[in-house]
């Protein structure tokens, strides 16, 4: 288990893409790349990730689409368009489907830090809800109730947050 917070980046710029990921790598971040929005689920499915910084424009697969998917299938993971091609329109669509941020490329470095920290603390600030949640929800359980009917429900709540 790495310390680091993990990063997925996508963009279909390889020599941005690189140049980035070497960025965040020597400041400390655990940095996977893809160059398709396709790659980037994959890799997404098989490793957990704290942040996804995406491109909006790629062919095949947009960043919103990569946006879409990733909040669907990790309801903790923070998500950061980063773009060139922007957008009023395009920003306040990819608010609505869950990304934290919206920044435009170029973009500045330190911009860029300042919204990895505050989008890492969200992320931890939802998990720390969700678990007070459901340790409310495991004390109401263990009062009043059988102990098979408990382990029902704790099962049914394990299934459900999927630690």
């Amino acid at each position: 288990m790495s310390d680091k917070i993990k990063i997925l980046i996508v963009d279909d710029e390889v020599a941005f893409l690189e140049s980035m990921a070497r960025r965040l790598e020597i400041r400390g971040f655990d940095v996977r790349t893809a160059t398709r929005g396709a790659d980037a689920l994959e890799i997404a499915r098989s490793e957990q990730f704290d942040i996804a910084l995406l491109d909006l424009k790629m062919p095949e697969m947009d960043g919103r689409q990569v946006l879409e998917t990733l909040k669907k299938e990790d309801k903790y993971i923070e998500v950061v368009i980063l773009t060139g091609h922007g957008s009023v329109d395009s920003a306040v669509d990819c608010t609505k489907l869950g990304a934290f941020g919206y920044l435009p490329k170029p973009y500045e470095l330190d911009k860029l830090l300042d919204t990895l920290k505050d989008a890492y603390q969200a992320k931890m600030e939802k998990k720390f809800q969700a678990n007070q949640e459901l340790m409310k929800r495991i004390t109401k359980l263990a009062t009043g109730s059988s102990a098979l009917a408990i382990l029902r429900e704790l099962k049914k709540v394990n299934d459900e947050n999927l630690f």
